[in-house]
């Protein structure tokens, strides 16, 4: 006689169940993904504005001393500025980013990103400076300080 429409608690129960089961998988997986390209993104600005600075010092015979100075203006994914330091302007190895050993990582400049926290500290290995994306080894090396 009568004709049910539409659904039952216990049906829009389940839907919402198993909705949820699939976000709380999915989700991580896409902020694991999201931050790898970000990632990327900041060792491919780094890439770049190295090579600029390399090319500046082939026809210049010297590092500017700031990137603004240099013209760049560019920002890492996080919305933080890019760091810089000229190695040769420097007095001291405070301000120097650092190995595990604390031993300068670079002989030209410093060139890093304070990554997705935007926080950082000299050497490597403090928990501040793990998520960083830096330049090592005068260009060798482009990626996470903690994989340095």
């Amino acid at each position: 006689m009568f004709k049910k429409k539409g659904f039952s608690l216990i049906e829009l129960m389940l839907a919402l169940a198993i909705v949820g089961v699939i976000y709380s998988i999915a989700f991580p997986s896409y902020a694991k993904y999201q931050d790898r390209a970000d990632v990327v993104r900041a060792v491919s600005d780094l890439s770049a504005i190295s090579q600029a600075l390399e090319r500046h010092f082939a026809s210049e015979n010297n590092y500017p001393n700031t990137l603004a100075e240099f013209g760049w203006q560019l920002n890492d994914p996080w919305g933080n500025p890019y760091y810089y330091t000229n190695i040769a302007a420097t007095k001291g190895k405070g301000a120097l980013r650092k190995d595990k050993n604390l031993v300068p990582i670079n002989a030209d400049f410093d060139l890093y990103s304070a990554g997705k926290d935007g926080e950082t500290v000299g050497p490597l290995t403090a928990k501040s400076s793990r998520d960083d994306v830096i330049r090592a080894g005068n260009g060798a090396f482009f990626g996470l300080a903690e994989d340095y």
